[in-house]
C-alpha cells in the first residue's frame, strides 16, 4: 500500500457538461466524491492524500467559477471539520494562501488548529498551489534563514525542510482522473518517484473500485528508484 497518494481531480466540468448542467454541479458532485475515497484510503492504511483543488493557474477561469469553488470550499471546511474528527483525519491545507479573503483564510487555519491531533490519516488540499510557486517559496525561505549565505552553498537536503510538503513523505502514487496525461505544476519537486496512474473516468464517477483498481496497479510496479527492483507487491 502507498504510504501517499497525490490526486488530481479532473473533470468535473465535463461530467456536468454530459448532464446538460452547469458547471458548478460537477464540482458539488467532485466534493461529495472526496469523502468517500478519503474514508476508503484511510480503511487501507494510506496515510497521506493529497489533493489538488485549486491550481494558481484556476484564476484564470470565468469569475463566477471561481467564486462558487471558494463557497463550495468554505461550505466543505464548515460541515466536514466535526467528520473529520470522529473519523481521525487531519487537514492540512498548503499553497499561497494570501490571495484568497479572510474569512476563508480563518476557516483554513481554524480547521487545521481543529483537526492537528488527528493521526490516522492526513488529507492535504492543495489550494491556489503551483509546484514552481512551491519551489521558489522554499528558496525564498531557505535564504531568509540564511542571510548572507550564498545559493552556491545550497542542496537539496537544504532545501526540503522549506517545502511546503516537508512533513509528508513523497508521494507514491499521483493519480489523475478526467483523461488527461500530465501533472499540470502539480508537487514537481516532490512528484521526481511517483507512479503516475492516468484514468479517463471523471472524478465525479472516481469511485471506492476506481481507486482499487489505481492501487492495484501500483502494487504491480517495480520501484527501483535508480537502482535494483524493489518489488511493491509481495
Amino acid at each position: 500500500m502507498p504510504r501517499h497518494v497525490a490526486i488530481i481531480m479532473d473533470g468535473n466540468g465535463r461530467w456536468a457538461k454530459q448532464r446538460g448542467l452547469p458547471r458548478t454541479f460537477g464540482h458539488n458532485s467532485g466534493a461529495r466524491q472526496v469523502r468517500a475515497i478519503i474514508e476508503h484510503c484511510a480503511d487501507l492504511g494510506v496515510g497521506h492524500v493529497t489533493l489538488f483543488a485549486f491550481s494558481s493557474e484556476n484564476w484564470k477561469r470565468p469569475a463566477d467559477e471561481v467564486s462558487s469553488l471558494m463557497s463550495l470550499f468554505m461550505l466543505y471546511l464548515e460541515k466536514e471539520i466535526r467528520d473529520m474528527n470522529l473519523n481521525g483525519v487531519r487537514l492540512k491545507v498548503v499553497g499561497d494562501l494570501s490571495r484568497f479573503d479572510a474569512r476563508l483564510q480563518k476557516l483554513i487555519a481554524d480547521a487545521q488548529i481543529q483537526t492537528a491531533s488527528n493521526t490516522r490519516i492526513t488529507l492535504t488540499v492543495a489550494a491556489n498551489y503551483g509546484g514552481r510557486w512551491d519551489m521558489v517559496e522554499a528558496v525564498r525561505l531557505w535564504q531568509a534563514a540564511h542571510p548572507g549565505q550564498s545559493a552556491l552553498a545550497l542542496t537539496e537536503e537544504d532545501l526540503t525542510p522549506h517545502l511546503s510538503m516537508a512533513d509528508a513523505p513523497d508521494p507514491d502514487l499521483l493519480i489523475r482522473t478526467g483523461g488527461e496525461s500530465r501533472i499540470s505544476n502539480f508537487l514537481l519537486w516532490q512528484m521526481a518517484y511517483a507512479e503516475l496512474y492516468f484514468t479517463d473516468v471523471l472524478w465525479p464517477d472516481f469511485s471506492t473500485q476506481e481507486m482499487d483498481r489505481a492501487l492495484a496497479w501500483y502494487a504491480d510496479k517495480d520501484r527501483r528508484f535508480g537502482a535494483v527492483t524493489q518489488r511493491v507487491a509481495s
